[in-house]
């Protein structure tokens, strides 16, 4: 099929597209894209505490898109610098508050579990963790940690095993191994957006 085609390809990008997108989603609209995505969301919401201007937030966010979280919520400075995701956030629902207490309180009114990802004493390992399908994976920043208030409404925190002699790894590294652990206990091999489109042309 000629891009032209297809509804969902812009009208003037008929053969070049530089955006980080999957060839499924070549040419197609940024509004056909969001929708797409929205339509396969996942249960999870990612928490990033950016105290500190962390740089990694970007990358975080690209994770997130990498495994379609349902929303990102960015708690304290609202700023970050973009360039490490790569236009991925443009199709993700990403939010910002000052209020994590509050954010975190009502996620839990909706039934969803708190999981800070910090390697402190006392949390449990990364390995053969339960998820639950409505996680809420919160990450703070590697030289401070999740914050007291995020862990006090924790309901688990866990922490990434290293085999190594460094201390801590960044937000970026940490979410996205996070994340996959996660997609791996409760969503399984993801279906292709082909396949899928496909099994919706059959029905």
């Amino acid at each position: 099929m000629e891009p032209r085609e297809n509804p969902n390809f812009p009208p003037d990008d008929a053969f070049v597209d530089a955006r980080n997108v999957i060839d499924h989603f070549k040419y197609w609209h940024h509004d056909a894209i969001f929708a797409a995505l929205d339509a396969r969301r996942h249960e999870f919401v990612v928490v990033l505490e950016n105290f500190a201007y962390d740089f990694n937030i970007a990358t975080a966010i690209r994770n997130a898109n990498a495994f379609l979280a349902r929303e990102v919520w960015i708690v304290g400075r609202r700023r970050f610098d973009r360039r490490g995701a790569m236009g991925t956030h443009r199709y993700q629902h990403v939010h910002h508050t000052k209020d994590e207490p509050e954010l975190l309180e009502r996620l839990k009114g909706e039934g969803m579990r708190i999981v800070a990802v910090d390697n402190i004493p006392g949390a449990s390992s990364l390995i053969g963790f339960q998820w639950d399908p409505k996680s809420v994976l919160v990450f703070g920043q590697e030289q401070i940690g999740v914050s007291p208030h995020a862990l006090e409404l924790a309901d688990d925190v866990v922490y990434i095993p290293q085999y190594g002699s460094t201390r801590s790894i960044n937000v970026g590294t940490a979410s996205g191994i996070a994340m996959f652990s996660y997609a791996a206990s409760v969503l399984g091999d993801p279906r292709s957006w082909d396949q899928a489109a496909e099994a919706s042309s059959d029905q």
